[in-house]
């Protein structure tokens, strides 16, 4: 007989809304509060940073709160993100061991495939694209990301039911003179739409069934509506008045790229990472650096640490200082490779690589 897991459908709410919710959810989960729970949910217009990312850096505030777009902070990782109800939000609270997958990788790997399997019911060929995306003939349909607290993972993934273009490159602080006509269609080959797609928006309804049903077909489990548990309740009252503070949204505050300092960014294996560094060219000391991108680091916090270890570093000081940081504390990187944090950082100052390529 099959376990039974608990189907959640939260409806459209607001930016600050969901991502208490997030926390709540996972956090009970990590405590044995509540089940096992596949998550349906919508947001209105918002635009969401990843949790390692600086509002300043990433989003245009001005036309944000112009258009009236809520501004929040993921308390997962990955890259600033528009959101509005043209797309409807997936997620799994699992405990890890009931996946039987031990890493990440591994675990992104097989939801990501039980989710394209289920948008292939709808009638698009949907294909899992390593790192952790879903494409259609190589345009983006879907995009994922997971966070583990203790011995709970929280999966979650969008989907693309229609999309504005042009709104997202404003959010995302693409520039008016930017926004031509060659750049708008570069940005819609990048990316697809059921709508698109199939000429149509799909029923919510049916788009949630097909994937429920791959996802109880890929796990071996049932699916059972139910609702909030009074834990859950609780926790998320608790983490809404933390989510919808200033405090949480400018949680990670980096120097906007026009300020004078020395900048970088560059695609590795296992993730985009940005450095932006105060340099003292006289002593050759790293003042400060600040990183920022679409890489998964768990802790979450461990990012913020390590640029606490850098602080006042000496240059010939930096490889080992990074490689002391990543052998004396518990840090999961995936796929991506810890040294790339100095790599970036000589690259922002122009320097040539101490490290082997």
């Amino acid at each position: 007989m099959s376990q039974t897991w608990r189907l959640l459908d939260t409806g459209l709410r607001s930016a600050a809304h969901n991502i208490s919710l997030n926390r709540a959810l996972l956090e009970a989960r990590a405590a044995g509060e509540s089940p096992n729970t596949l998550r349906f949910l919508r947001f209105t217009p918002c635009a969401l940073l990843g949790y390692h990312q600086s509002a300043a850096q990433e989003l245009d505030l001005e036309y944000c709160q112009a258009q009236g777009i809520e501004v929040q902070r993921r308390i997962t990782g990955g890259g600033a993100i528009y959101f509005d109800p043209g797309q409807l939000g997936w997620e799994l609270y699992v405990g890890r061991r009931d996946l039987g997958l031990a890493d990440m990788e591994a675990i992104s790997r097989r939801l990501c495939e039980l989710a394209a399997s289920g948008m292939r019911g709808l009638g698009v060929d949907a294909r899992f694209r390593p790192r952790n995306d879903i494409e259609v003939a190589g345009r983006k349909i879907s995009g994922t990301g997971g966070i583990v607290e203790g011995d709970a993972l929280l999966f979650q993934g969008t989907l693309l039911l229609d999309f504005d273009v042009e709104r997202m490159l404003r959010v995302l602080r693409v520039s008016a003179e930017k926004l031509s006509d060659k750049a708008m269609a570069n940005a819609r080959e990048r990316i697809v739409t059921l709508r698109e797609l199939t000429g149509d928006v799909p029923a919510l309804s049916r788009v949630q069934e097909v994937l429920v049903e791959a996802f109880a077909e890929g796990l071996g489990v049932a699916f059972e509506p139910s609702g909030l548990i009074s834990e859950e309740e609780e926790r998320w009252g608790a983490a809404l008045q933390e989510v919808a503070q200033p405090g949480w949204i400018h949680l990670v505050e980096k120097p906007p790229a026009d300020r004078s300092l020395c900048h970088a960014t560059q695609k590795f294996p296992g993730g985009l990472v940005s450095a932006s560094v105060d340099f003292d060219a006289a002593g050759e000391r790293i003042k400060q650096v600040w990183f920022s991108g679409d890489f998964f680091v768990a802790p979450r916090r461990a990012v913020m640490d390590l640029e606490a270890a850098l602080r006042n570093t000496s240059l010939e000081r930096l490889e080992s200082t990074v490689a002391n940081f990543f052998a004396t504390h518990e840090v999961d990187c995936l796929q991506f490779d810890p040294v790339n944090f100095a790599r970036i950082v000589r690259q922002a100052l122009g320097v040539v690589p101490q490290v082997a390529a």
